[in-house]
């Protein structure tokens, strides 16, 4: 059997190449001796071999082709499925993590950028990178890592440069003068312990300097309507507190608030401390908008018929507890001056700073008969008034029965 591998027909012993091809036998009617005839057969061989030798280099040529094209096609497949990391790595160009880092110095432009109480270098990192400050989260936490006072920097606004090298952006933190006003929001109902805890939260000044400062009402601007007592007087606002402001300098930015908002709407100055007691009350008792003004007119119609106010928030407030704390016997006590179940009256000072909707609703109470009012549901808040005492109870009733429903 022969072992020949190419395409075409093996040629037999008897037969010439010439015969294959079209040319003359050898050893035929030319020449004699047949040597003519045996160089055309030798030349026509050889173009034979070298025709064949074309033929395997292209098939050669073609398979390699389309093995490359094959190699090519899996390899945007798998890069379309998986991604870079399949290929290069989760983070660069190799098994080594390569961080992307800006050469720095940098360049103005940047927005301002917050560094919240409590945020981890991770959070720092995000912040920075989103702001375009830092090449890319990595490259800031390194350098964060690789500073021993990193974990040092002060929460509050920051003005640094686009495009910073991570280790110079760690740098600018750690440096105050990078730091630009701090943004301090007091929210409505806050009583003044509370936002004291909020400053130190946000500006790092320390509570007990604050309450020195409350205790200086000269050096807060408190006027003299308040008693010396600075409760109801920190305006609820959003303040811009710049660097180096003291604690004197924070609360003094919020009663003058107070007296701003007090004077704008034509509030008699001899009454701002009662306006600001009422508001009070109202505000911790109120959840809802338009139960404002009715709950203002009952504590209105209360006074005018010298009737005990039996507000909750108030004997809460006079014990340091939360309203939710509150027990029967607790509004038994006497000994407490914001007891308003056992006092007739407004209670000594304001509980809370109200916001403007609250002392909108007592300079405008809403005309009406109540005397009494209580939530039915302490989930919604939704609140029922009554002008007598036949129609409280009814509303207590369907009170009680939610908490039997609720577990209250």
């Amino acid at each position: 059997m022969s072992n020949q591998t190419e395409w075409w027909a093996p040629v037999k012993s008897d037969e010439s190449v010439a015969e294959l091809f079209g040319g003359e036998r050898v050893g035929g009617t030319g020449e004699p001796g047949g040597r003519e005839p045996r160089r055309r057969s030798r030349s026509s061989g050889r173009k034979r071999e070298e025709r064949l030798r074309k033929q395997r280099r292209r098939r050669s040529v073609a398979v390699l082709i389309v093995a490359l094209v094959m190699v090519v096609g899996a390899a945007y497949v798998v890069f379309s499925v998986l991604g870079g990391a399949a290929l290069f790595g989760a983070r660069g160009g190799s098994q080594e993590a390569q961080v992307e880092d800006f050469p720095g110095p940098g360049r103005p432009g940047a927005s301002p950028v917050v560094v919240n109480a409590g945020d981890t270098g991770a959070a720092m990192a995000a912040t920075l990178a989103g702001a375009g400050v830092v090449a890319t989260e990595d490259a800031f936490l390194d350098a964060y890592t690789a500073n021993v006072d990193a974990a040092s920097i002060q929460p509050g606004t920051y003005q640094l440069l686009l495009e910073m090298k991570a280790s110079d952006a760690v740098l600018a933190l750690l440096d105050a003068k990078n730091r630009v006003s701090t943004k301090v929001t007091i929210p409505e109902g806050y009583t003044a312990t509370q936002i004291y805890e909020r400053i130190k939260e946000v500006t790092l000044i320390p509570v007990d300097q604050l309450q020195a400062a409350a205790a200086d009402p000269a050096a807060i601007g408190l006027p003299a309507e308040a008693g010396g007592n600075v409760e109801g007087w920190l305006f609820p606002s959003t303040y811009q507190v710049e660097p180096g402001t003291d604690a004197a300098g924070v609360l003094r930015q919020m009663v003058a608030k107070t007296v701003e908002v007090l004077s704008a709407k034509g509030v008699a100055q001899d009454q701002w401390e009662t306006v600001l007691n009422k508001a009070s009350l109202v505000e911790r008792e109120a959840r809802y908008d338009p139960d404002r003004p009715k709950m203002a007119r009952a504590i209105e119609n209360r006074l005018e018929r010298d009737m005990i106010l039996q507000i909750d928030a108030a004997v809460a407030y006079g014990l340091g507890i939360n309203g939710t704390e509150l027990t029967t016997e607790m509004t038994r006590d006497a000994s407490n001056p914001y007891n308003t179940y056992r006092h007739v009256g407004l209670p000594p000072t304001p509980i809370a700073s109200p916001g403007e909707k609250s002392i909108d609703a007592v300079l405008n109470p809403e005309a009406g008969d109540w005397i009494f009012w209580t939530a039915i549901n302490l989930e919604t808040g939704e609140t029922r008034f009554a002008a007598t005492s036949d129609e409280h109870d009814a509303n207590v009733e369907l009170l009680r029965e939610w908490q039997a429903a609720n577990g209250g």
